[in-house]
């Protein structure tokens, strides 16, 4: 689809990306700090960021809301489930590795998106994406070979455990775009958000539930930490990089997203003095330039919430 407009907006987009890209870097620092369960951790974010854009939504664009068919509810039940399991799978990747790896795993998303839509969808696949792939492909071989060959940076971790739980992170986040992609060329993107982020609220209490931990109970300090988490990387985030999406070219909001890994290791440094290995850097800039191959030669339609 079509993301440039005709006329100008009142903010600068590259302006929105660097805030947002800044924003979504803070992520997984603040995962990091919290002593939550990652369900607990994954679940409030969401929870709050449905607070956060709901009302905006049912005030603006009530009748989007009333026009949703079967087919547009089903689509937003597979998005919201999958961006739950992202969720869960990569707030737990952190524990067991090192913020570096995991950023950049999960970021690895676009090269998921193409092979969903080639093989789903039978959308073409080009020389330069199966490059781009083969490359990220290495470079995360790299990575976590090395990681496990150094013990990682985090002395008990599980490198090649919190490697693999990114990267089904990376996958679900594909799976969300895919699944949601007609759905968000049909509806705005409040109401959008709004449903998804409500089926995958439903999903992740019910995992909290069901893996008997408690809602509640939880010091001041985790509280302000969930907070955080929807405030920065869920509104000024995710969602004003959807916004981008409508004034500039999304492949030019994707590649933006390769800012995230680079960022989120320099917090990573100075916050909680997590020293990447020289493996996770060298891995890590290998899979960057894969991704970077892929995603500059294709179109997504959406970012992760």
């Amino acid at each position: 689809m079509s993301t440039t407009r005709a006329e100008s907006p009142a903010v600068s987009p590259t302006l929105a990306l660097g805030v947002a890209v800044l924003a979504v870097s803070t992520s997984a620092i603040l995962v990091d700090l919290s002593n939550a369960p990652s369900l607990v951790k994954a679940f409030y974010r969401v929870l709050f960021t449905l607070a956060l854009v709901a009302p905006g939504a049912l005030l603006n664009h009530r009748d989007a809301f009333t026009r949703l068919s079967a087919r547009d509810a089903l689509g937003a039940t597979l998005a919201g489930t999958a961006l739950a399991i992202h969720f869960g799978t990569w707030f737990e990747s952190l524990r067991w590795t090192s913020v570096a790896a995991s950023v950049t795993l999960v970021q690895a998303q676009p090269l998921f998106v193409a092979l969903g839509a080639f093989f789903l969808l039978d959308e073409r696949f080009s020389r330069r994406m199966g490059v781009g792939i083969a490359v990220a492909l290495g470079g995360m071989v790299v990575m976590s070979a090395g990681e496990l060959l150094s013990g990682a940076a985090v002395a008990g971790s599980r490198p090649l455990y919190g490697d693999a739980l990114a990267l089904v992170g990376a996958v679900m986040a594909a799976a969300y775009v895919l699944a949601g992609r007609s759905l968000r060329q049909r509806v705005p993107l409040l109401p959008y958000v709004t449903v998804v982020y409500a089926v995958c609220t439903v999903v992740l209490l019910a995992f909290v539930v069901g893996a008997g931990h408690p809602l509640g109970g939880y010091p001041d300090r985790e509280w302000l930490l969930f907070a955080a988490m929807a405030l920065g990387p869920g509104l000024f985030g995710h969602t004003v990089l959807n916004w981008a999406l409508g004034h500039v070219e999304s492949s030019v909001v994707s590649v933006s997203l390769l800012g995230e890994p680079v960022g989120s290791t320099l917090l990573a440094v100075v916050v909680l003095t997590e020293f990447p290995t020289l493996a996770t850097l060298v891995g890590g800039g290998i899979v960057l330039a894969g991704i970077y191959v892929t995603a500059s030669d294709r179109q997504p339609s959406a970012t992760v919430d």
